[in-house]
C-alpha cells in the first residue's frame, strides 16, 4: 500500500527511516538525517532536504554513496546480490537480458571508467521518463561521460543518484507524474519532425516555414483541439493559437505560448516546453468543465531562432506589431525569400499587420521555459523564477584583407582576414569576462572559399553580446566595436558590420513574478531566483505587457542548444502544477 506524507511525518523517526529504506543504496543515513526537518509540505520538499543533506555531506561521505553503488550489468547481477531496488532498475533497462557482447562492452567501459575516476559510472537507468533507457542510450552516455572532467562527473553521478531516488520516492508513495508524462509525450511526437539532411542523421532541426515545420504546426493544431481549445488557428506568419474562452463574453485574456522552430541540431524542449505545459492546463481545465474569470491564449510561436531568415523573433515580434516588411525579401540559403517561402505555405502576407495583439484585452505574458543552463541542475532545485531576460545585440560581420599565396608572402606582408577575426575573439572573451554576467560570442566563422594554402582574404563571423542591463550591454558593445575597428586599421584591412537584432533587458513585471514565486513556494520548491542569459519570446511582449518567467532545471548540467537538452516529466509535472497554481491565483485575485 502507498505511503503517504501524513504517515511520514507523523511516524516516530524509527517507523519513518524505515519508511524510507532503500532509497539511497546501502546509505540509509541520507534519509535518517532529512527527516529531522519533518513536517514535510510536499515529496519536492523531502526529495530537496535529501539533497541538501548529501550536498553537506563532504566529499568522502559524497563518495562512500556513490561506491556503494552497483555496476551497471556487473558482477553484483551476475551473482543475484543487487538490492532489490537496483534489480527491478536493470531489469526495466534491459540490462539483465545482455547478448555476450552487450555484456562484455560494458564490462570494458565499467572496467575503463573505474580506472579513470576511482567510483563506479552511476546512470538513473529508468531515465527521464520513468520507463527506462534502452542498452544502446546506455552505452552511448557510458561512452560519452567516460571523456568527462572528474569533478563534472562527481556532480553527474550524484545527479544521477539524486534521481535513482526521486523515482524510488514516486514509487514508495504511489505517485505518478501523469501530467508531466502527458507533456514528455508531446514532445517526443513533435520531435518526429525534423528537416532535411538532419532528419537521416537523426538529428533535430527544425527551422521556419519549412515541411518539418509545417508539420509541427500541424500536430501542435491537433493537440490543442484534442486538449478543448474553443478556437485553434494558424495566423499570417504561421503562429499556431489556441484560445480557451473566459466564463464571460468580453474577459480578458492571459497570454502564454513559446516557440517550435529549433537551432540546427538542436534539443527537444527549447521553446516547446512553454507550449505543452499551459496546454496541459488547458487540458485539465475542459476535462473539469470549468471556466476561469479569464481566457487562455496559448501562442505557439512560429519563429525566434532566427536560422533560416535573419529575422529573429519574427512570430512574438509581429503579435506587437514589430514585423518589419523588409525581412520578406530576405533570402535562405537556397536563395528562397521569405515572402515565396509564406506563400508556398499558404499564408496571407498581406493579414500580417491584422494579427497585432491589443494589450488592453491581456492581463500579461507568461512564459515556461527550461533553464539552457547549470545553474538549478547545480543547486538540484526543480524550478527557478527569473527576474529579468538580458538585453543582447547580434552582428553578422565579414573582415575583408587580400588573399595571397600561402608559401611565398612573408608574414610581415599579409593582410590576413582570419587573423583579424581570431584576435578580436581573443579580446572579446577577455572584455566579457570583466563585466560579470555579460557575454561575448562569435558563433559563426567562416573563411568563404579558403584554401589550405591561401592566406585568407575573407571572413565571415557573427557576434553576440549580452548584458542583465542596457547599459551594460551597450558599453560592451561599443568597446567591441572600437576594438573591431583599431585591429583592422593596424593590419591594414577593412570591414563591414550589419546589426541584425537589438532586444532590450527585460526584467520581469513584479506582480507577476510575485505569482510565479508564490506557486513555487505552494509546491514546496525552495525559492530560488536568477536572471536568464538566452533571449526569449517574452522580451518582446515586454515591450506591450507585463511579463514573467518560469525556469524548469535540465538534465545534462542544463545543457541546451544541443541533442542533450533534457529534464524529467517529474519536474515538468512540477511546472504544471505551477502553471495552474498561477492560473488559480489569477481567478482569486479577479473574483
Amino acid at each position: 500500500m502507498a505511503l503517504t506524507l501524513e504517515q511520514l511525518n507523523s511516524a516516530s523517526h524509527a517507523d519513518a527511516a524505515n519508511m524510507l529504506d532503500g532509497l539511497y543504496e546501502h546509505s540509509p543515513w541520507i534519509a535518517e538525517q532529512a527527516l529531522a526537518q519533518r513536517p514535510f509540505t510536499s515529496l519536492a520538499h523531502l526529495k530537496h532536504t535529501m539533497c541538501e543533506v548529501l550536498a553537506h555531506a563532504g566529499r568522502e561521505a559524497q563518495l562512500g554513496l556513490i561506491r556503494a553503488h552497483p555496476e551497471l550489468a556487473g558482477k553484483a547481477m551476475v551473482s543475484k546480490t543487487l538490492t532489490a531496488e537496483s534489480t527491478n532498475e536493470q531489469t526495466k533497462a534491459g540490462l539483465t537480458d545482455c547478448t555476450p557482447e552487450e555484456f562484455a562492452k560494458i564490462q570494458k567501459l565499467n572496467a575503463d571508467y573505474n580506472a579513470k575516476f576511482g567510483w563506479p559510472f552511476i546512470l538513473a537507468v529508468r531515465g527521464p521518463r520513468g520507463v527506462g533507457l534502452n542498452k544502446q542510450q546506455i552505452i552511448d552516455a557510458f561512452e560519452r561521460r567516460l571523456h568527462g572532467h572528474p569533478q563534472f562527473e562527481l556532480a553527474e553521478c550524484l545527479r544521477n543518484i539524486h534521481r535513482i531516488v526521486e523515482i524510488r520516492l514516486n514509487d514508495k508513495f504511489g505517485v505518478e507524474p501523469t501530467l508531466g508524462h502527458q507533456v514528455w509525450d508531446w514532445q517526443e511526437k513533435l520531435a518526429q519532425h525534423s528537416d532535411p539532411g538532419f532528419a537521416e542523421a537523426g538529428q533535430l532541426t527544425v527551422t521556419y516555414l519549412t515541411d518539418a515545420h509545417r508539420a509541427c504546426a500541424q500536430r501542435i493544431t491537433q493537440n490543442m483541439r484534442d486538449c478543448g481549445f474553443d478556437e485553434v488557428y494558424t495566423d499570417a506568419v504561421g503562429n499556431v493559437v489556441g484560445r480557451y474562452h473566459p466564463a464571460t463574453v468580453g474577459g480578458k485574456y492571459l497570454l502564454t505560448g513559446s516557440h517550435y522552430d529549433t537551432v540546427r541540431n538542436g534539443g527537444k524542449y527549447d521553446g516547446r516546453l512553454g507550449i505543452f505545459v499551459p496546454m496541459a492546463c488547458v487540458q485539465q481545465l475542459h476535462q473539469q468543465g470549468k471556466r476561469l474569470p479569464f481566457g487562455i491564449e496559448v501562442v505557439a510561436f512560429a519563429e525566434e531562432e532566427g536560422q533560416r531568415y535573419k529575422a529573429t523573433f519574427l512570430g512574438s515580434g509581429a503579435l506587437i506589431g514589430d514585423f518589419k516588411p523588409e525581412w520578406l525579401e530576405q533570402q535562405d540559403a537556397d536563395g528562397i525569400t521569405m515572402r515565396a517561402a509564406m506563400q508556398h505555405a499558404g499564408l496571407c502576407v498581406d493579414d500580417i499587420p491584422k494579427i497585432q495583439r491589443d494589450p488592453a484585452q491581456y492581463l500579461g505574458f507568461v512564459e515556461v521555459h527550461i533553464e539552457q543552463g547549470p545553474v538549478l541542475n547545480e543547486v538540484n532545485i526543480p524550478l527557478g523564477v527569473v527576474t529579468s531576460i538580458n538585453g543582447s545585440v547580434r552582428y553578422l560581420c565579414e573582415v575583408i584583407g587580400t588573399a595571397s599565396h600561402a608559401g611565398t608572402t612573408p608574414m610581415d606582408r599579409r593582410r590576413d582576414a582570419a587573423c583579424a577575426v581570431a584576435e578580436l575573439a581573443l579580446y572579446m572573451e577577455q572584455r566579457a569576462a570583466k563585466d560579470g554576467d555579460s557575454v561575448a560570442t562569435i558563433g559563426q566563422l567562416n573563411v568563404p572559399n579558403g584554401s589550405i594554402n591561401v592566406v585568407p582574404g575573407r571572413c565571415s563571423f557573427s557576434l553576440d553580446m549580452r548584458a542583465p542591463t542596457d547599459a551594460q550591454r551597450d558599453a560592451l558593445v561599443a568597446d567591441v566595436m572600437a576594438q573591431l575597428q583599431s585591429i583592422c586599421e593596424r593590419r591594414s584591412v577593412r570591414y563591414t558590420a550589419e546589426l541584425t537584432m537589438s532586444a532590450a533587458a527585460a526584467p520581469s513585471a513584479p506582480e507577476w513574478q510575485a505569482r510565479w514565486e508564490r506557486a513555487v513556494s505552494a509546491l514546496g520548491v525552495p525559492l530560488f531566483k536568477l536572471p536568464s542569459g538566452a533571449g526569449h519570446d517574452a522580451m518582446k511582449l515586454h515591450e506591450v505587457m507585463p511579463q514573467a518567467m518560469l525556469f524548469v532545471r535540465g538534465e545534462n548540467a542544463g545543457i541546451s542548444h544541443n541533442p542533450l537538452e533534457s529534464t524529467t516529466s517529474d519536474d515538468m509535472q512540477l511546472c504544471v502544477d505551477a502553471f495552474t497554481h498561477v492560473l488559480n491565483q489569477l481567478s482569486q485575485e479577479l473574483s
